[in-house]
């Protein structure tokens, strides 16, 4: 049983759901005050987003941290990364109408971007 919840774990797939169901039930409940199908479209998009983004993450810092040297190679990939989940979710929940946008995207970014500064301070110790 171990070694199949250690799989589970590691797999693309199971981070992925994991996303789209956490973060896009997350929207849902962000934009629950709204008429439907309101909060079933912010849950659903912020779901497909999140779990677009969680697949695309982590190859996005392992690209940036070989860019940067110095302390630079630290925060910059992580703020990048950022920078750049932030603009995605925003265009997109501004286009697809959803009414509470600080409040949808807020905790996404908060879980993408600890992972990011974590993630890439983990890859870059050795190299800075």
């Amino acid at each position: 049983m171990n070694s199949h919840l250690r799989a589970l774990a590691r797999s693309s797939v199971v981070h992925v759901l994991f996303a789209f169901v956490a973060m896009g039930g997350w929207a849902l409940f962000a934009n629950r005050l709204h008429p439907m199908p309101r909060p079933l479209v912010a849950g659903i998009v912020q779901g497909a987003l999140s779990a677009a983004l969680t697949l695309c993450l982590k190859s996005t810092i392992d690209a940036l941290s070989l860019r940067f040297r110095g302390t630079a190679r630290l925060w910059m990939p992580p703020l990048l990364a950022c920078l750049a989940s932030t603009s995605i979710l925003v265009a997109i929940h501004a286009a697809t109408g959803t009414p509470e946008i600080l409040k949808t995207i807020a905790v996404p970014l908060m879980v993408s971007t600890s992972y990011a500064v974590a993630y890439n301070y983990s890859i870059s110790r050795g190299g800075t």
